[in-house]
């Protein structure tokens, strides 16, 4: 039997060609949770849902459950315009981390929506090492600066190369294997 992962990264793979990833809302938390639901859906039970209770990873807290909403409502607010401005608001949603599972695999398509939007861009996530950027997401609480430069040099315009999008979701969920802290 296919474990969770394994029926998610499926599903993440398909996404490419499916039609409702033209329908999904863009750097929005709605957007963010119709990935969520389209990865998880039957996996569990809060797809797509934001969360309602306090979750921690090692030594960090994510926000508070209680604020969330509130949260969610100003990342969505914030400017996306600048490549800059794209991080500043991806590392404030994973401050956030809106649901009790999957975020990092939602959150990671999202900000490739974003980027490919508002930049013609996208992240070959085949080029960023798994160590680097979980060392570099960790830190994003206190400054974006090493994910932000870590993330600039993956960046590429094939944005529609099915095989930039297929190896990045390989490595998207090669993040999230044992001994990560995503």
């Amino acid at each position: 039997m296919q474990n969770i992962d394994e029926i998610s990264k499926e599903r993440a793979l398909k996404l490419f060609d499916s039609p409702e990833i033209g329908s999904f809302e863009v750097g929005t938390t709605k957007g963010l949770q119709q990935i969520h639901e389209y990865l998880f859906s039957g996996l569990y039970d809060f797809a797509g849902q934001i969360r309602t209770k306090n979750i921690s990873k090692g030594d960090f807290r994510f926000a508070n459950s209680l604020f969330l909403p509130d949260i969610l409502a100003k990342i969505e607010q914030m400017p996306e315009d600048t490549y800059e401005e794209i991080i500043e608001k991806y590392a404030e949603m994973n401050i956030a981390h809106p649901f009790m599972e999957g975020n990092g695999r939602s959150m990671r398509i999202w900000l490739d929506l974003i980027f490919k939007k508002r930049l013609k861009k996208c992240v070959d996530w085949a080029k960023v090492d798994k160590n680097d950027y979980l060392s570099a997401m960790i830190r994003s609480h206190v400054n974006s600066l090493e994910i932000r430069e870590l993330l600039r040099g993956a960046l590429t315009d094939k944005i529609n190369d099915r095989d930039v999008f297929m190896k990045g979701i390989e490595q998207s969920y090669c993040y999230e294997k044992a001994n990560s802290a995503s």
